[in-house]
């Protein structure tokens, strides 16, 4: 359960972060009731037994009969006990499973998002190359037609002084 927080603190997003953050207290929780059922077991069991040789105390009957009996019955609690505490073994063993492949499918997905990032990385540079390429081609594109017009003006120019020098050589 450290280990699913810590791993949920380290989380970028904040949604997977309170998605892990969540996981860990349901985690919590069953544990915290699997505890709670284990330990009312046990006293359940206690006060049956404690009531059970009262009753045996208080009845005076045959000892060696109640000694049998009271042994039989003290088996038996114990044997219930025993399968009482197998069961809530299991269902913690169940809960650590799932904790296990919850933590597994985390790590894959954390694992996705940094390939991810990394070439979301990679493609941020790209397209700041593609940026500044076309910035530059959008200069030499201006730079293009003013020397163009530069040109047009300067020919448009010779050909007026031309047709003014011949036409008009007295202005």
């Amino acid at each position: 359960l450290k280990e699913l927080e810590q791993m949920a603190k380290e989380q970028d997003k904040e949604s997977e972060k309170q998605a892990l953050l969540r996981e860990v207290e349901n985690h919590k929780k069953q544990m915290l009731s699997n505890q709670a059922a284990w330990r009312k077991a046990n006293l359940a069991c206690k006060i049956a037994i404690d009531n059970s040789e009262k009753d045996q105390l208080l009845q005076g009957r045959d000892s060696l009969r109640q000694r049998k009996t009271t042994k039989e019955s003290l088996a038996e609690s114990a044997s219930n006990i025993t399968e009482s505490l197998m069961g809530i073994s299991r269902m913690m063993s169940q809960q650590v499973q799932q904790s296990e492949e919850t933590v597994q499918t985390l790590a894959n997905s954390s694992r996705t998002i940094l390939e991810a990032n990394e070439e979301f990385k990679s493609m941020s540079g790209t397209i700041q190359l593609g940026r500044k390429l076309i910035t530059k081609y959008n200069r030499r594109e201006l730079t293009d037609k003013l020397l163009i017009f530069l040109a047009l003006a300067l020919f448009l120019a010779t050909v007026l002084y031309i047709l003014k020098k011949r036409l008009f050589p007295f202005l």
